[in-house]
């Protein structure tokens, strides 16, 4: 059984271009990406998959992992990952683990990877107890409901469920946006069509559910600051400087 920590670097990101490569306390961001990678203990590869020169030669040259040039025609990170998958016959569960999150910690993918294992029919992801109200009413941050069993019913970057009693005793859950795939749920879900749900949120894995692949869902303490724009930048090494 081979499992892969797989990092999507997109050059060309609509709101941070070249984010990959943006400095971060004197590193680029890909390299501090790779050293939390790095952490994790049941990932048997690490694979970049970029679409531009520039990431890929500063990786070949500085960061001791796999490097893979993918079409810069894909339009989001799961489809680089599927054409690594394709390449990669010997991959039997991977981790999509976002190259721009700097700061998520490797026992983060881990436990996707056990997760992917031990529900090899359906999606791994990662959510965590929302602590600040303000996020309830954050577009930005996708909020998702569960079964009895810890699957995902539904995904929204509205405040679901609605609390019509305002009660204080529920615990709503933010989705931290990585996943853990077998090699066969992967290349199922990228042969399956955009729905319109999809479309409406702007929330890839609700194409999932709409299909009917069930994401597990993997509670874990605490999410992480991305790297969304350049401000974040400021706020990721406010965090490094602190550890």
């Amino acid at each position: 059984m081979t499992t892969a920590i797989v990092i999507p670097a997109r050059y060309e990101s609509t709101r941070f271009p070249g984010k990959p490569l943006a400095l971060i306390s004197g590193k680029p961001m890909i390299e501090w990406v790779v050293k939390r990678a790095k952490e994790a203990k049941l990932a048997d590869r690490i694979i970049i998959a970029c679409d531009d020169d520039r990431i890929f030669d500063f990786a070949k040259k500085n960061l001791d992992v796999e490097v893979e040039m993918t079409s810069p025609d894909h339009t989001c990170g799961t489809d680089r990952i599927i054409e690594v998958l394709k390449r990669n016959l010997d991959i039997e569960y991977v981790v999509n683990f976002q190259g721009d999150e700097p700061l998520l910690p490797g026992a983060y993918a881990d436990i996707l990877i056990k997760s992917s294992v031990e529900n090899k029919n359906a999606i791994s992801t990662l959510i965590t107890p929302i602590k600040d109200k303000k996020d309830l009413d954050n577009p930005n941050i996708a909020k998702v409901i569960l079964d009895k069993d810890g699957y995902a019913i539904c995904f929204s970057r509205s405040q679901i469920p609605y609390n019509r009693d305002n009660r204080s005793d529920f615990t709503y859950y933010k989705h931290i946006g990585i996943y853990g795939y077998s090699r066969e749920v992967l290349l199922k879900f990228g042969e399956l069509p955009v729905s319109e749900i999809e479309t409406m949120e702007q929330l890839e894995q609700l194409r999932a559910i709409f299909n009917g692949i069930k994401i597990k869902t993997n509670i874990v303490e605490k999410a992480f600051q991305p790297v969304d724009l350049p401000s974040d930048v400021k706020l990721v090494e406010s965090v490094l400087a602190l550890n």
